[in-house]
């Protein structure tokens, strides 16, 4: 992802924009140049503290350094919300947990949108059956 410090001091890191583009970020500093400090290391960043559900999503989210993200944090079942910054490593799991959640709220869909289509098929073939469909219903 993060490519070395060449000659010039310069770093190059590609960042994925939450329209899903990729653009190329150029640091005029090197990497060991980087002053700060540690944030307190989060494991898992779906799970809401306050509530223990695994509902947290970012609400914004914005590079902090070259190895940190500054993020909002917000869990819709308890409005539990914060703001902090934490390494690139646990914004990587993060990203993987709401991939997994995204996976799982497409499925639900297509079963839900397959499920209704059936019910309308079912009512319509009832409808022609029983000669309730006019020309002007259409």
């Amino acid at each position: 992802m993060s490519q070395p410090t060449n000659s010039n001091g310069q770093y190059v890191r590609r960042v994925t924009l939450p329209s899903g583009r990729s653009i190329d970020v150029v640091y005029f500093e090197p990497l060991a140049a980087e002053a700060v400090p540690a944030p307190r290391e989060v494991d898992e960043l779906h799970l809401c503290p306050e509530c223990d559900r695994d509902l947290v999503y970012p609400v914004d989210w914005e590079e902090a350094s070259m190895t940190h993200w500054q993020v909002v944090l917000h869990c819709p079942n308890c409005e539990w919300t914060k703001a902090g910054k934490f390494d690139q490593a646990t914004v990587d799991r993060f990203d993987e947990q709401l991939d997994l959640g995204t996976e799982a709220l497409v499925r639900d869909l297509t079963r839900l949108v397959q499920a209704n289509m059936e019910d309308e098929a079912v009512r319509f073939a009832a409808a022609l059956e029983a000669d309730a469909i006019l020309p002007e219903d259409f």
